[in-house]
């Protein structure tokens, strides 16, 4: 009884905490758009991705779901500016968004209707809008756009979970007991699963932990593990006892990751909303593809055109169009009805972001499992807005890289940032499977992160164990920036000018610049290019990732990598981005700027230390670090990660 109590009073507890802080997360980021909005111009916006200033409506038609949309093509692009070609969106499929029309000048806004992203491709993009929309005051406006808007929408969705979960009765209300409690989550004795041989033994412990569990299981995949490949098998697996799975992931990049592997697999994917990787296979998958594909769609079309033309004409008696409507709409819903059963009852998996699950045509369904895969990035309450619609949950993941995003610091520092797995990891740590062998990295690469995050748990596989692109080459090195002339060690270096190697704040939202480090960065990149061989780099297809925690770095050298004739050839070889932007990805060489100069010793948000994980992580052959020691060494971490780099080259060349 005691028990029973106590597992109330800390769900209860939990969930009042989790709705009390994204209550301030929300507040945080709706005051934080009103004064982007207010505070910057539209030109800012759009330079930050939020916005394009200058479209044109191509045409305005009523989409598979009946709803309307109007598809609009960006004019602000000349696709001879490779800088205006830079710039990154963040329209994506949910988003809510806002139409606005100024003068020539920028001033004197007007804001007509809003409307949600349904589809984006490149310059293009479709945008559902209500009925009322007046889209002839785009066209003859002096100048027209679109901005991102705040997301109200994914705030509901996710207080409307934590109510449900909070007065959640039955299956639900089970596994919030359990996730909340050292309640035991339970499993099958036994597992009937077949031999896999094409899995390494801590993969094919994983799928067998997932088959027998009953509420939870959480597949941990480190860096390089093959976290999606498990995750596929146990997909399969899974299909042998049920019908159909769902599957879920914080981002639709995540999803569309999950949903190629499942294909190649040869299981039958439904795909709800628009993938942001866009390409004809992928949306093929999709339920708008599939719904207008179906032979009784041509059907459904003409009677709901017939509909609209009825609530528009004016011929005829009132009454008698109001029944021939009624008659109409309701044979429209059997159609709809008949054709969303058919495509349900065909797919395997239903895929979709955590948002999306709260999609209206998944309405009342459930499914026996939920997969959510890189559950550790997504906020607790949105795991819940699909978890209520299952009977367990596999998460798959890795709470040692990247959190789920959290502006306000106060939230932050009381937990919103710790996501649902990650708790589920700590009070049952039994129901947690880490994957043990890494297929990505040079043992020598791996290493560091495997003994401060891991436990030394994981080992390299032999193909990649010494894996590298120069022989007597360290697989590491750390370029110290200052003292600059002392520190390089490297004649091909030496003759850079005398610099300050100072960070700079950049923009309104005091991000980072350190120009000189830049500039040593890509100096560092010419000289290992030279020692592989020019023609050597472009003959075996080397990648390279140039990785900066700050956004102003990362756009500052794709600048100079354009400016500068060397790299002309390799420029398709090269990437450049933040650490969120290559979570996933890897590259042969990946090159770090910390950035952080000062006096101070201060680092900033280097002090999150999963980001550094996955920074580190996504090399294959060759890491290069470059930072300044004596301000980024004051910190524990970085301090043994400089000891242990060096420790490396002293061995090295000792042999």
């Amino acid at each position: 009884m005691s028990t029973t109590k106590a597992s109330g009073s800390n769900w209860k507890k939990a969930l009042k905490r989790q709705r009390d802080l994204l209550t301030l997360e929300y507040e945080t980021e709706k005051a934080l758009f009103s004064k982007v909005t207010e505070q910057r111009g539209f030109q800012r916006l759009a330079a930050r991705g939020n916005a394009w200033i200058g479209i044109r409506t191509s045409r305005s038609y009523y989409n598979s779901l009946n709803q309307r949309v109007i598809e609009i093509v960006r004019t602000d692009i000349n696709p001879e500016d490779e800088d205006a070609l830079e710039v990154q969106h963040h329209f994506e499929y949910g988003r809510q968004v806002m139409f606005f029309t100024v003068d020539r000048e920028g001033d004197n806004p007007k804001y007509p209707f809003s409307g949600t992203v349904s589809y984006v491709d490149g310059s293009r993009m479709v945008v559902a809008i209500p009925e009322s929309a007046e889209t002839s005051l785009l066209d003859s406006a002096p100048l027209a756009g679109v901005m991102i808007s705040f997301d109200e929408t994914t705030y509901r969705a996710m207080f409307e979970a934590l109510e449900r979960v909070t007065n959640a009765s039955g299956r639900l209300a089970a596994l919030r007991d359990k996730f909340y409690s050292t309640l035991p989550l339970e499993f099958l004795a036994t597992d009937l699963s077949p031999a896999m041989p094409y899995l390494n033994v801590s993969q094919q412990e994983a799928v067998k932990l997932v088959m027998r569990a009953k509420d939870a299981m959480i597949v941990h995949g480190p860096p390089g593990t093959g976290k999606t490949t498990t995750l596929v098998e146990a997909i399969h697996e899974t299909l042998r006892r049920e019908s159909q799975v769902m599957v879920c992931a914080q981002s639709n990049m995540a999803v569309d990751w999950i949903c190629d592997k499942l294909t190649d697999r040869g299981i039958h994917v439904l795909r709800i909303g628009n993938p942001q990787r866009v390409s004809d296979r992928m949306l093929a998958h999709t339920y708008e593809r599939r719904f207008e594909a179906h032979p009784d769609y041509p059907l459904l079309w003409e009677i709901r055109k017939t509909i609209r033309q009825l609530q528009s004409s004016r011929t005829g008696g009132r009454d008698a169009r109001h029944q021939k409507i009624e008659r109409l709409r309701s044979r429209a819903t059997e159609l709809e009805f008949r054709i969303n059963q058919s495509l349900f009852d065909s797919a395997h998996v239903v895929a979709c972001t955590l948002v999306g699950s709260n999609h209206k045509v998944l309405s009342g369904m459930r499914f026996s499992t939920l997969f959510i895969d890189e559950a550790a990035q997504a906020l607790e309450a949105a795991c819940w807005i699909a978890i209520r619609r299952a009977g367990r949950v596999i998460f798959a993941g890795d709470h040692h890289q990247l959190p789920p995003t959290v502006k306000n610091f106060e939230a932050q520092r009381e937990g919103l940032g710790t996501s649902l797995m990650e708790r589920i990891a700590s009070i049952h740590p039994e129901a947690v499977k880490l994957l043990t062998v890494q297929y990505r990295m040079n043992s020598k690469i791996m290493d560091f992160s495997n003994d401060w995050f891991y436990e030394g748990k994981m080992t390299a596989a032999p193909e990649v164990k010494s894996r590298g692109i120069l022989d007597y080459d360290s697989p590491i090195e750390w370029i110290n920036t200052a003292p600059y002339a002392s520190a390089m060690g490297d004649d091909d270096l030496s003759e850079a000018p005398e610099t300050t190697f100072r960070e700079e704040v950049a923009g309104e939202n005091h991000g980072r610049i350190n120009r000189d480090e830049a500039a040593l960065t890509l100096l560092a990149l010419q000289n290992f290019i030279n020692r592989i061989g020019k023609q050597r780099f472009l003959d075996e297809h080397f990648e390279v990732g140039i990785i900066s925690p700050y956004r102003a770095q990362t756009g500052y050298l794709r600048k100079m990598i354009r400016r500068l004739d060397f790299f002309r050839p390799f420029r398709k070889s090269i990437s450049v981005d933040t650490v969120d932007g290559f979570q996933g990805q890897e590259r042969d060489i990946i090159i770090l700027s910390l950035v952080r100069s000062n006096q101070e010793g201060n680092i900033g948000f280097l002090r999150d230390l999963r980001r550094m994980n996955v920074a580190m992580t996504r090399a294959r052959m060759k890491l290069i670090i470059i930072g300044d020691v004596a301000t980024i060494c004051r910190h524990p971490f970085y301090r043994r990660l400089h000891r242990h780099i060096n420790q490396l080259t002293f061995f090295e060349k000792d042999d």
